[in-house]
């Protein structure tokens, strides 16, 4: 929130020239007019073809809502602002039932649907539906707003399509007035992703009036930059369209599309038998830095866990140690070959105290066990254990 803004046709004409005339009967007072010709029934207007649907950038294809923020922090002046910074996206990001097609929410202290993703499948509309939308006032409440599109607004009913990315784009004037991480990061799990237009963020001597730190790390789908557009001050919000419109138009980087790459604690049980061998087990370390290079690595994305096993077990690093990617890959590649036996079911068993029990709730948790043979101890009962 910031401080108040004080700103706050003519009918064509028939052209008979070839037209034939037929005589009919002169109408007289006393007739009946059943009985003279004429008729009472009015003629049925010819129905109109319908306008085709606008086809849209098919280089774009995703279902795009917007989260605006109708707090009264933002005045008048800076709520209109908003309102031509949203015209400007629509014009540029070209909707269309083959492309993109764009939905609006506005938040203050309740989120309300200005209209749904499938209410207009073109940019003039859009614009015109725009214009219409009218400040509702009250907190900057993002967090239960991002709640509302995870359970309710990315619906089949509302124009989910299904094969295209779910993005939603929070504008927010200041900082929320609510927590946003736990919120987001359901909505992370449900495919969504989130990006954050923060415009006149929280400056150094204005941190300590935050209802959470951090807040936008906490909300976006990655922390690598492309979620987060800080914009300085309103007056510059325009110079916004273009690198927003790349960005959600980027459908290979829309990640939180592909659910199963968020949010994980993945643990890489290693056999380190000696049966394996030095050579064999360089390359199970090559898989498993193959693997943790598919994601994104950060305390509140994918979190990596390692353990190394023959008849013990040692726990080469735990969740959360390693919390970005070039450190954890170089933490793998330091492991060193044990020699030993065999007992995967005890490998488990660590597993799950070692790393799983310290895992955050919020986590969806994999278990990777990479052996070369048969254990010399029982699998099955630990392995139903820690399922």
């Amino acid at each position: 929130p910031q401080s108040t803004d004080q700103d706050g046709g003519r009918k064509p004409l028939l052209d008979i020239t070839h037209t034939k005339v037929e005589p009919v009967d002169t109408w007289k007072p006393e007739a009946n007019p059943y009985e003279s010709g004429f008729s009472l029934r009015e003629a049925e207007p010819v129905p109109r073809a319908p306008k085709p649907a606008s086809q849209g950038d098919p280089n774009c294809k995703v279902d795009l809502a917007f989260l605006m923020d109708g707090s009264w922090s933002i005045g008048k002046r800076r709520f209109k602002i908003q309102k031509d910074f949203l015209s400007e996206v629509a014009q540029v990001i070209n909707v269309g039932v083959a492309g993109p097609m764009m939905g609006i929410i506005q938040y203050g202290d309740d989120p309300v649907t200005e209209f749904s993703l499938r209410t207009h499948s073109s940019s003039r509309e859009v614009k015109s539906a725009i214009d219409k939308i009218s400040q509702k006032g009250g907190l900057s409440n993002v967090g239960k707003a991002l709640s509302y599109i995870n359970k309710q607004y990315f619906s089949d009913a509302n124009g989910n399509r299904g094969g295209a990315p779910n993005v939603a784009v929070v504008l927010v004037d200041g900082w929320p007035t609510d927590k946003v991480e736990e919120a987001s990061r359901l909505a992370r799990e449900s495919g969504i992703n989130i990006f954050f237009v923060t415009i006149e963020g929280p400056d150094d001597s204005e941190k300590q009036n935050l209802v959470e730190a951090n807040f936008v790390d906490k909300a976006v789908c990655r922390t690598n930059g492309f979620y987060s557009l800080p914009v300085n001050s309103w007056f510059a919000l325009r110079k916004a369209v273009q690198p927003l419109v790349k960005r959600v138009c980027d459908t290979d980087r829309l990640v939180c599309s592909k659910t199963c790459l968020n949010a994980n604690d993945i643990a890489f049980v290693i056999d380190g038998s000696s049966s394996v061998g030095t050579g064999n087990f360089r390359t199970v370390l090559q898989f498993v830095a193959n693997v943790t290079r598919e994601f994104e690595i950060s305390d509140t994305d994918t979190r990596v866990g390692a353990i190394q096993y023959t008849y013990e077990q040692r726990l080469e690093f735990a969740f959360g140690q390693y919390n970005n990617k070039a450190e954890l890959l170089n933490a793998i590649k330091r492991i060193n070959y044990w020699s030993g036996g065999t007992s995967t079911g005890a490998a488990i068993t660590y597993a799950a105290e070692q790393l799983f029990s310290k895992s955050k709730p919020n986590k969806r948790k994999i278990l990777i066990v990479i052996t070369d043979g048969r254990s010399y101890d029982d699998v099955r009962v630990p392995a139903e254990a820690v399922q």
